[in-house]
């Protein structure tokens, strides 16, 4: 049993941010350029394969396996992955295997809100109480007029814990019946817990505003956050590889296992129930997917900040991606600005601790690089930081 490995530690989540923030300075693009840029340059129409130029990274830092996916001009212009299923196994990784997107699932939960606001299923001022009639006594009274815009910015007033007060991370998988129950049940002890800020005030990463988003959405349509997900975006997509939790399955490597640093080498760890966050906070969490799936998802994203016609409305993504109270977070998404990026960009990062990925996105260069590894901690943010400027110096050529 691992779910002490679980990405319930938001208490780091704002240093990764900063640690990416900082990462892709001028410094972080001063790499040169490999064998595969004068191809991709020569052939712009081409799909780069990557992998030969993540090798070396992956080996300098002991990597289990790595994979990057580039978006340029409304397609794949680079994929690949490298290196290994399972530390000490020789399966190899491939482009198409999975990797675990953790906290990056948090814009597939706002996305989908999206597209149930635009269903006529959900309206952007609905408070909470209206959405959880039966908690309304029950829950702080600081809680009741909060809103998606709320939940999206991460200005709930919410505790940073991804467990209610009085529980462990062990006794939330615990909970009892389907995922949608456990929800239920999650919800109703979040809610009595107060406050640690007012609403509206103080940004606070938390696992708790997502996860109440996904129930918000399961409300609307009647339908468990999984399945819902996965008819209203994932299938429409063509995300056919996305599903939820640890990848593959038990005793077998189908697919990347998942890894963490023991005595400073990568130890694997099978797939199970507990090998990934609790299905109480799925929506905040817990998809994975590969890279040129999730890929499919960024370019939507791409697209509506363009204006262009897509699975949204441009109005209602760039709604989304407009940060509120007077912060840079919103609905999944960080929002700054970089030259290479030609100004505005969005970027974020996602790990359960036993995985990291790392995407960003620069509509106004209708470009996005996507990285991901099956090991979490170490250095794991700044290696696919690094990984993410060799491939913005590779393919934005200036």
């Amino acid at each position: 049993m691992h779910s002490r490995h679980q990405a319930g530690r938001q208490t780091t989540r704002r240093q990764l941010f900063v640690q990416v923030a900082r990462g892709l300075s001028a410094t972080a693009l001063a790499t040169g350029l490999p064998r595969e840029a004068v191809e991709a340059q020569a052939n712009p129409d081409a799909t780069v394969n990557l992998a030969e130029v993540l090798e070396p990274i992956r080996t300098k830092y002991d990597l289990p396996a790595l994979a990057a996916c580039v978006l340029k001009g409304g397609k794949i212009a680079g994929l690949g992955a490298t290196g290994v299923r399972k530390y000490g196994d020789k399966t190899p990784v491939t482009a198409g295997d999975q990797f675990h997107l953790g906290s990056c699932t948090k814009a597939m939960t706002s996305t989908l809100c999206g597209l149930l606001i635009e269903a006529g299923k959900l309206e952007w001022d609905t408070p909470l109480e209206k959405h959880f009639p039966e908690l309304a006594d029950t829950m702080a009274p600081a809680y009741r007029q909060l809103r998606l815009d709320h939940l999206f910015a991460q200005r709930t007033g919410f505790s940073s814990e991804s467990a209610p007060q009085g529980m462990s991370l062990l006794e939330v998988h615990r909970l009892p019946g389907k995922p949608r129950e456990q929800r239920v049940a999650y919800a109703k002890r979040i809610l009595q817990d107060p406050p640690v800020s007012e609403p509206g005030t103080k940004f606070l990463y938390s696992n708790r505003n997502f996860a109440v988003a996904g129930m918000i959405a399961e409300r609307a349509a009647d339908l468990a956050w999984e399945e819902l997900i996965t008819q209203k975006l994932f299938q429409p997509l063509g995300m056919k590889s996305a599903g939820f939790g640890a990848m593959g399955k038990p005793g077998k490597t189908d697919q990347p296992w998942q890894h963490h640093l023991e005595n400073g080498k990568p130890t694997p760890i099978a797939p199970g129930l507990l090998s990934d966050n609790p299905p109480a906070i799925a929506p905040a969490g817990t998809v994975h997917c590969a890279l040129g799936d999730w890929a499919q998802f960024i370019l939507l994203h791409i697209r509506g900040e363009r204006g262009e016609k897509g699975l949204l409305k441009p109005e209602t993504l760039q709604r989304l991606h407009k940060p509120l109270f007077g912060g840079d977070y919103t609905a999944g998404w960080v929002v700054t600005d970089r030259n290479w990026g030609g100004g505005r960009v969005f970027w974020h990062n996602g790990t359960n601790t036993l995985n990291y990925a790392l995407v960003w996105m620069a509509p106004l260069k209708d470009f996005a690089v996507l990285t991901a590894t099956n090991l979490g901690g170490g250095a794991t943010a700044q290696i696919c930081d690094e990984v993410t400027g060799m491939l913005i110096r590779q393919f934005l050529k200036p």
